[in-house]
């Protein structure tokens, strides 16, 4: 019997609209950015355990700007932090949507290897005196292994 973890189709036009979706939403969020891997290991980050301290920092500066310096640039942390919070659920919505697009892929991908596999062995038992040798043959090599090269003479 045949594997069937996912059956899925989705019509042309509906993946026309998703994409339709995607460039809305970059185009509503031009600020986001790509940091290269060296500035990714750089930067001071904030995890859970330094947010609480973040957040009261900053609340403690804002209510005595008094101490604050302008090269602080206060508002703008405090701009960077409201946009976190506006950012964060939409991140999780997206994560936990391309966590299931992820196990969907896998999940089609398997059934269509399974459906492969399931032929190839037809092929191979039935397909012998059909004229389907060559084909055979052909679908044979994903199961080609790589020669070992010889190993050197001992000394």
């Amino acid at each position: 019997m045949s594997q069937n973890l996912v059956s899925l189709v989705i019509s042309d036009a509906a993946v026309q609209a998703l994409v339709g979706h995607l460039e809305q939403f970059q185009q509503a969020t031009p600020g986001l950015v790509a940091l290269d891997a060296d500035t990714r290991r750089a930067v001071t980050k904030m995890g859970g355990k330094s947010e609480a301290f973040v957040r009261q920092a900053l609340t403690a500066l804002d209510q005595n700007r008094e101490v604050v310096p302008p090269a602080l640039q206060l508002d703008e942390a405090l701009a960077d932090l409201r946009a976190l919070d506006q950012i964060r659920p939409l991140r999780q919505r997206l994560a936990q949507l391309l966590e299931r697009l992820e196990d969907t892929e896998m999940a089609l991908g398997s059934d269509a290897m399974a459906a492969a596999l399931e032929g190839y062995a037809l092929l191979r038992v039935s397909g012998k005196s059909r004229g389907l040798d060559g084909l055979r043959e052909a679908l044979s090599t994903r199961f080609a292994r790589a020669r070992k090269p010889p190993a050197p003479p001992a000394a």
